[in-house]
Order: structure tokens, then C-alpha cells, then sequence
């Protein structure tokens, strides 16, 4: 691990803020480093508010999907609303369909297969809409690359209203409106939305024009946070907001498809990461294992009774998957062995049975285990699919795009992306992949990094600190929970390896020059004992968090990495 302690911020900021919020130098030090420098940004910090929210006006295009909307309720169309199979997707056709039908009811869901299909917008869907009467169409989570289908919608007179938030190409769609922050060409103020988000904006314009404000929308808060989570994008500006509001729903009232999975799990407060870990897995299993309608059928269910049905049908498909990609690991691990690419600075792995369902968690697996850019691919009918992965700090995308004259199609972000090609070209692609990180990669990005905030001492821990630092949550990608440094530690004596296969480490830590000690939990490092053993002086990087037990609350260190 590379530790890496951030940038001391500009003192005089700090030293403003301590003033005037009366906090201490290390609380001012972290909010300066998020961009927080006056009174007012943190208020809105620590206070979320939806009248925070953008006008949704301001996205390009907002005003005539409104109104092609509009027209399609006066004039009784058939409304498809269409969109990804994955979390944000589903989560995005339920938002929006669910919102629709309290105005119009000839509003129908539709969720490509990932097998028969594949990502995005495809002509099945189109035929589909075409034969079955639907005028329009709302793609959500997807579209923004899909121009020439959208010229053959529209040939055959089937008018789409695009919902994406993945980065267009120079060509956008022939589209009657295509809402993308990321268009060059839209001056919305926020770029980071999620494609739930997106959609969420569409039904804040919608109900505007009915006299409604956002108020009258939290309900529908609860989807746009878990595909905010799910998507890992940036949890700062309008997606903070959108986060905060939602686990307020989830935690308190939510919808009963999303109540039914938290029951299985018997937790009672989520965080953000519990919505990554738990929620998210589960709605991701059906379009994984069997299809994204049973996601958004879940999701949008409201008799309790069948959502809970459903959900048992969605967790089986998630020990489905949870087996299956355990397997295709194994697998893939045992080719690159094989293989003994060691030297390169990608993982590229390919297997004509593997599932196409589960290649994304295999190469976020590989990522974690040999920390290079990776690809998987499998066989996905005439053709080879693959998920990518990368490594913090290095943009795959760019990566991808270098190598397109190899590829069918590809889309995505930074650090996750799909891609199809021919079978003729894996080879030839996989080395031209290969020599483009090599020429554009810093070598320092492929050992895994830890980015320290602050050095602090133990005894700068206290209850009230720890208030504060929770108050930081959500937590995600721009505000990350806060990671501390502390050197001069030594254990009291009773530090050892725990856990059923003893793989994880605990101990009590105190510091020479602290006059208290705190336990330190650092899970799958017991192979780091022997930095902490015979009471030998260590340092530490970690983040602080709550332990209960039997009732008593105390505060803990979680350990990220520790070294002599």
C-alpha cells in the first residue's frame, strides 16, 4: 500500500472556519479539503436542503420532454418507459413509471435482455414499441450513444425522450429530447447525476408544471439514492442531497419492495455503504441471473405481501450469482496463473462459458487482487462481451476509446466500462489495450493507494469528534469517510488473530504521548501481526467507527493498513 497524506489546505481558510463554526483545527482541516470554506457552504453541508436542488429547467432539452410528455397524456399514447438492466437502470424505469401512472395510465415497462439484447437501447425493444403501439418512449440510464437506432425509431415514427448520464460521443441522437448533463452543450450546474437522478430531474419538471414542488417527490427518494450508491458516482452537490433525502426514506418509510429486502437482512439503520452492500446486490442479481423485470416488478409493487415473494425470488437469483461468480474468480485466477502475464500492466481473461451476468464483480475481483486495469470477456452470441475495471485514478474509457478500431461498441465511465468485438479481434485488442496503459499509465497508480486526510493523535479522539465526523455521511466518491494517520502506537499486549479462520487482526492501541487507548479492528491482516507483536512501535492508517456490544457503544479504530 502507498500511504499518501493530502495536501495541507490553505491555513488562513482553516483557520477562518475553525472561527466561525468553533470547531477544532483537524474538523476544519477536512471540511477546507471538501471545499467547504464559508459559513454558508457548510450549512449546506451539514444541513442538507431540497430547495437546494436545481431549477431542472436549466438541463437542455428539459422544456420539450416536458411537453412531448405533456402531449402524449392529452392525446392517450402508449408511454414505453425503457431502460438498463443493472441498479440504476431499474431503479430509474421504476421512478419514472410509477411516477407517470398517477398521471396517465398507459404507461408500460421495459428492461432488455442482457443475454438476447445487451446493453442499452436495441432493435427488439424498438420492434417491440412499434408493434405493440407505443408513440414514445423514455430511455433511462442509456441512449446517448444509441444514434443510429434512434434514426431508425424514428423512421418507423417512434418518438424517444433520452435519460443518460454516460458520456456522449460527438454525434447525440435524433432525439426529441435528450437529457444529459454531460453534453457539451448543456449548461446544467451539476455534471455528476446518476442515470435515476437524471430521471429524477424529468419528474421534478413534470410536477412543477402541476404546481407540485419537491416536497411532494421525497417518496420516490429512496430509488434515486440506491442508484446513486450502486453507481458510485460523485456523493457531493445535488447527489448529497439526493442521498441524504433518501436514506431518510429508507430508513423511515420505504417503498415496500425495498422494505421486503430489509427485512431479510434484519438491519434497522442503513448507511450509504449498507444500500451498496446489501440493497443493491440483490436488485443487480435479477438482471445478472434471470432479467431486469423482476427488479423493477419488485420495486414498484405495493402490496406487501408480494413484494415480499418477490423479494425471496430476487435473493435466491443473488445466491445464484453469489456462487456462480465465486466460481468464474476461481477460473480466472487459475488462466492469468497460467497464463504467467504477471509482467503486464493489464488483466485480460476470456472465456467462452463464463456468465455474461457476473464478468463486472469477476473484474472488480481481479482488480482488487492484481490492482492493474482488467478486462473479462465471454462469448455474448456473434460476438465477444467484456465488463472493464480500473484503478483508482487512471481512465479506462480513454483507454478503450484509443483501441475502438477493434471494437463493435463500447460505453461507460472512468472506471467502469462494456465493450463487444469480434472474436477475430480479441487478440489483436487485447494487445493494442495492452501498449496503450503502458504508454499512458503512471506506474505509481498500479500499487493500491491511501489517501490520509490528517495526523492526528488518540487523544484527539473523542465523542464529540466522532459526532461531528458522522455527521460527514453519506459518505462516496468527492467526500470519502475521513482516513487518519497516527505513528508512535504500541499494543497493550493482548493484540491477536480473530475470526473463525483467524484472518483478521484486533488489538488495543495507546500512544506514548496519549493518555487513552482504543481498541483497532483490522479485518484480513492478521498476516500483519507480527508488526504489532513483542509491543514493537507502529503507525497506523484508519477510520473511526462505532463497535457495540452487549448493549455498551464505544468507539474503535478500523484499519486500513498498518507498518512498523
Amino acid at each position: 500500500m502507498r500511504w499518501t497524506l493530502k495536501p495541507k489546505p490553505d491555513s488562513k481558510k482553516v483557520e477562518a472556519l475553525q472561527e466561525v463554526l468553533h470547531i477544532d483545527s483537524t474538523i476544519a482541516t477536512l471540511l477546507v479539503q471538501r471545499g467547504i470554506e464559508t459559513f454558508e457552504d457548510a450549512k449546506g453541508f451539514f444541513r442538507p436542503s431540497l430547495d437546494d436542488l436545481h431549477d431542472p429547467f436549466l438541463m437542455k432539452d428539459m422544456d420539450k420532454a416536458v411537453a412531448r410528455i405533456e402531449k402524449a397524456i392529452a392525446n392517450k399514447e402508449n408511454i414505453l418507459v425503457y431502460g438498463d438492466y443493472d441498479v440504476d437502470g431499474t431503479t430509474s424505469v421504476a421512478l419514472m413509471s410509477s411516477y407517470l401512472k398517477t398521471k396517465h395510465n398507459l404507461v408500460y415497462t421495459y428492461i432488455p435482455n442482457r443475454y438476447d439484447e445487451g446493453y442499452g437501447i436495441s432493435h427488439k425493444g424498438i420492434n417491440f414499441a412499434l408493434e405493440n403501439d407505443f408513440s414514445l418512449i423514455i430511455a433511462l440510464d442509456c441512449g446517448i450513444k444509441a444514434v443510429e437506432k434512434i434514426a431508425y425509431a424514428k423512421k418507423l415514427g417512434v418518438d424517444f425522450i433520452i435519460c443518460d448520464h454516460h458520456r456522449p460521443d460527438d454525434k447525440i441522437p435524433d432525439a426529441i429530447a435528450v437529457l444529459d448533463p454531460k453534453r457539451e452543450d448543456c449548461k446544467y450546474p451539476y455534471k455528476e447525476l446518476c442515470g435515476c437522478g437524471v430521471g429524477f430531474k424529468l419528474i421534478q419538471a413534470l410536477a412543477s408544471k402541476d404546481g407540485k414542488t419537491t416536497d411532494d417527490l421525497v417518496d420516490y427518494l429512496d430509488l434515486v439514492a440506491t442508484a446513486i450508491g450502486a453507481d458510485i458516482v460523485p456523493i457531493d452537490g445535488e447527489n448529497r442531497i439526493l442521498a441524504y433525502f433518501g436514506l431518510i426514506i429508507i430508513n423511515s418509510h420505504p417503498r415496500p419492495g425495498i422494505k421486503a429486502i430489509l427485512a431479510q437482512v434484519e438491519k434497522t439503520k442503513l448507511t450509504i455503504t449498507d444500500v451498496v452492500f446489501v440493497v443493491a446486490p440483490r436488485i443487480n442479481a435479477a438482471g445478472r441471473m434471470e432479467h431486469g423485470n423482476y427488479a423493477v416488478t419488485l420495486l414498484t409493487e405495493e402490496d406487501e405481501d408480494l413484494a415480499a415473494k418477490y423479494a425471496l425470488e430476487i435473493n435466491n437469483y443473488n445466491l445464484d450469482r453469489r456462487e456462480t461468480d465465486k466460481q468464474v474468480t476461481e477460473e480466472a485466477l487459475k488462466q492469468i496463473e497460467k497464463q504467467k502475464e504477471q509482467n503486464r500492466l493489464t488483466t485480460v481473461v476470456y472465456h467462452e462459458d463464463w456468465h455474461k451476468g457476473v464478468i463486472g464483480i469477476v473484474a472488480s475481483r481481479l482488480t482488487e487482487t492484481y490492482y492493474r486495469p482488467t478486462l473479462v470477456f465471454t462469448k455474448s452470441g456473434e460476438f465477444l462481451a467484456a465488463s472493464a475495471r480500473s484503478v483508482r485514478d487512471f481512465d479506462i474509457y480513454n483507454a478503450l476509446e484509443a483501441c475502438s478500431e477493434y471494437i463493435e461498441q463500447f460505453g461507460g465511465h472512468k472506471y467502469a466500462a462494456g465493450l463487444t468485438l469480434k472474436e477475430k479481434n480479441y487478440e489483436a485488442f487485447k494487445q493494442a489495450f495492452e501498449d496503450e496503459v503502458y504508454k499512458t499509465i503512471d506506474r505509481n497508480l498500479l500499487t493500491p493507494e491511501i489517501k490520509i486526510d490528517a495526523t492526528i493523535d488518540l487523544d484527539n479522539i473523542t465523542p464529540k469528534f466522532y459526532r461531528i465526523l458522522k455527521q460527514f455521511a453519506p459518505y462516496g466518491p468527492s467526500n470519502m469517510t475521513p482516513v487518519f494517520m497516527t505513528e508512535d502506537l504500541v499494543d497493550t499486549g493482548y493484540g491477536k488473530c480473530v475470526g473463525s479462520d483467524k484472518t483478521h487482526l484486533r488489538l488495543t492501541a495507546t500512544q506514548h504521548k496519549a493518555s487513552k487507548s482504543l481498541i483497532c479492528i483490522g479485518f484480513s491482516m492478521a498476516d500483519k501481526f507480527d508488526v504489532i507483536s513483542d509491543k514493537k512501535l507502529f503507525k497506523a492508517v484508519y477510520s473511526i467507527d462505532e463497535n457495540e456490544w452487549q448493549g455498551h457503544v464505544s468507539l474503535q479504530l478500523k484499519l486500513r493498513d498498518i507498518k512498523a
